[in-house]
């Protein structure tokens, strides 16, 4: 029986047990005040039943439900009441009767029990009620901080998709269980430890396997309960490229996993409702350090709260990132917990300047520097795992005669792939994703593609970024004619060189409507890009690149003239912010009262948002938010003839009320900041002295 009926009956055995005192009440002497006590726990007990009753048909009651102590009260009621009311009933009907003038007379009733039975009944009641009443108060407490910890977690700005676990990021790489053994078992170690460092800082050059590790070591805190929250950086999306909402969202993970850290939170806001927008120390210290400082512990098993923060040099202000480690730093105050951090970046100048200022207060452990035969080990087992899922897969959909033979590809073949890798695993695996790829199905084919970049004399790692991207990106021009490498290349670098530019990811359909290049045509030119970019079936899902460093392999200045496949940073934001003013400026895009509300003055929150999204599609949204970063990073120069003044001059509320309808307007303070910084004075002294 669930909880609900279970109170029901019991509440229903308890009235009848009342019933028969009463009636013994009436009809005994000489047991009165025994009676009136057991009365009394009898009221007592169906008043706290009742209650439990009512909690149990609340939304929140099938928890109520699953509680032991409830149950065992429960069942300890039905069982006591159950004897009473047949010892009652059984006395009470035994009793003799004789006829007496042609009626009944009953004889003197007995009350069954002693003083002490009644004492003992009494006793185990009361005892069964206080656990019903401590099921029913630790739940109603949960309930409350339930409703708190939703209050709280609303008000909690958040970067999406920047925790280990989401769901962009689901397929992307954890460690092989054979590989980074001595690493793993170093950082638990670490953790562990009870006079260990507050910090752990791993850190190595591009393509060394940071991320990989991070999403492992998240899972294995996750697993063993100690992972508090997990910020995963990534330049070229807009939440994660900075450290704006780090700890707001960091905060939000920490009261999900950690209820009782509502209260504290939810009164830092409830001080400073803009509080989740103050400078970072504001935020970590009245979200994050104070909340934690304030737990209960047990001296005896101290809680161990880890926070993992992933690619901190992708975070784009310098300042920030040195703030973030110093504070960081600071989770060594806190005695209610075990808070430490696991932190992850390349060896980058500020990180270093940030990592030097807290010296004494972390652990770190560089990658690149661990000794070779290690790393040869671990991309050996990574390279026999996935080049052998490669044989299965192929083998399973294709003819006998075209199968890959059982030793592919051999011995010998993978230990010259890790020679080329090492110590990157990220060429690894992009071999691996280029040898796989659908839109070639060959892979002993692929394969031999790469195996024509093995490494001469160039040993540097700088090097090694084009071992891992020129057998993808050369396979799209071989056997073209001069005039069709141009027109190709000239193609990759409009599709691909935005994509690797834009301030956050867009799908394939938007960015159509934002490079104004046909659908297909990008579908073509990324069909061959699927082991550098993660392309989605969807036309809708955004296109990512899977790493940074293919980003870094295009637009290296250093480059220019050896890689035919070299992008200008600057003029492709120039192409892009152009693209983006058109698109603001024309077709109706923006204009006064753009959702027809036909109501000025409507709040933000009352407008559907699925109304926004139909008035202001991706691409919209995309230039009306990024305009004024690409036009920045163009090094342009605005005068009166600009296309950005022509643009402002009629439509700069239009687009202020795109801003607000996104819930961006705040940042409109800071674009035009941006386009002052970026008048041409030369220009407007020059007119101004005409003028006289």
């Amino acid at each position: 029986m669930d909880g609900v009926g279970s109170a029901a009956s019991v509440i229903d055995l308890t009235a009848k047990v009342a019933s028969l005192c009463f009636q013994y009440f009436n009809e005994v002497k000489n047991a009165k005040s025994e009676i009136e006590r057991l009365l009394g726990e009898l009221d007592s007990l169906k008043i706290v039943l009742e209650g439990a009753q009512q909690l149990l048909q609340c939304p929140n009651g099938t928890r109520l439900q699953t509680s032991q102590r409830l149950r065992t009260g429960l069942d300890g009621c039905s069982s006591q009441l159950t004897e009473l009311q047949t010892a009652l009933a059984k006395k009470l009907h035994a009793r003799p009767t004789h006829r007496r003038m042609g009626l009944f007379s009953i004889h003197a009733l007995k009350w069954p029990f002693e003083s002490k039975d009644v004492n003992g009944f009494i006793t185990t009641l009361q005892r069964y009620r206080d656990m019903i009443s401590a099921a029913l108060t630790i739940d109603q407490t949960v309930q409350v901080l339930d409703i708190s910890q939703t209050l709280v977690l609303s008000k909690l700005p958040i970067a999406k998709d920047a925790a280990f676990d989401s769901h962009a990021d689901e397929h992307d790489a954890r460690c092989h269980p054979k590989t980074r053994v001595a690493i793993r078992q170093e950082i638990i170690r670490w953790i562990e430890d009870p006079q260990g460092r507050c910090i752990f800082w791993l850190n190595g050059m591009a393509g060394t396997g940071k991320s990989t590790i991070s999403r492992t070591v998240a899972q294995s805190f996750a697993d063993t309960g100690d992972l508090g929250a997990s910020f995963f950086f990534k330049r070229g999306e807009r939440d994660r490229s900075s450290a704006a909402l780090l700890f707001t969202t960091i905060a939000a993970e920490l009261v999900a996993k950690v209820p009782a850290l509502a209260t504290d939170v939810g009164a830092a806001i409830d001080a400073n409702h803009a509080i989740t927008g103050k400078p970072l120390k504001q935020q970590f210290e009245k979200l994050i350090l104070e909340p934690l400082g304030n737990l209960k512990n047990d001296p005896g098993n101290i809680k161990k709260v880890v926070i993992v923060i992933d690619a901190l040099d992708e975070c784009e202000r310098d300042n920030d990132v040195k703030l973030v480690i110093h504070l960081l730093s600071l989770a060594k105050t806190v005695s209610s917990v075990r808070f430490r951090a696991f932190v992850t970046s390349r060896p980058e100048l500020p990180i270093r300047l940030g990592f030097n200022d807290i010296r004494g207060k972390y652990q770190d452990l560089v990658l690149h520097e661990i000794p070779r035969p290690v790393i040869e080990d671990d991309i050996t087992v990574f390279l026999n795992d996935k080049l052998g899922k490669i044989r299965h897969d192929h083998n399973s959909l294709c003819h006998k005669e075209h199968r890959l033979p059982p030793d592919w590809p051999g011995s010998s073949i993978v230990r010259d792939l890790v020679k080329m890798a090492v110590p990157l695993f990220i060429l690894a695996a992009t071999v691996c994703r280029f040898i796989e790829d659908q839109a070639w199905s060959d892979p002993a084919e692929q394969l031999k593609k790469v195996l024509q970049y093995r490494p001469g004399t160039r040993q540097s790692e700088i090097n090694k970024l084009d071992e891992t991207y020129r057998p993808v990106l050369d396979q799209l021009v071989v056997g073209r004619s001069e005039a069709a490498k141009t027109a190709l290349v000239e193609g990759f670098r409009s599709v691909v060189g935005s994509i690797v530019l834009l301030v956050e990811p867009l799908s394939t359909s938007s960015l159509a409507h934002l490079l104004d290049i046909p659908g297909s045509t990008i579908d073509g030119k990324l069909a061959s890009l699927h082991s550098v970019l993660s392309v989605p079936g969807s036309a809708k899902s955004p296109v990512r690149m899977f790493h940074l460093s293919f980003r870094d392999f295009l637009v290296d200045p250093d480059e220019r003239e050896s890689n035919p496949f070299w992008i200008d940073e600057t003029a492709t934001h120039g192409k892009i912010a152009t693209r983006c003013i058109e698109l603001m400026s024309s077709f109706g895009n923006l204009r006064k009262d753009l959702c027809d509300l036909k109501m000025p003055g409507t709040a933000r929150a009352d407008i559907e948002p699925t109304v926004i999204e139909s008035s202001l599609p991706a691409h919209i949204q995309y230039a009306c938010l990024y305009w004024v970063y690409h036009l920045e990073q163009s090094n342009a120069q605005i005068m009166d003839t600009h296309q950005a003044y022509l643009f402002l001059k009629r439509h700069l509320l239009h687009w202020l009320e795109a801003l607000s309808l996104l819930g961006k307007i705040s940042e409109s303070i800071a674009m035009i900041s941006s386009l002052q910084a970026l008048i041409c004075v030369s220009c407007a002294k020059a007119k101004l002295i005409n003028a006289c």
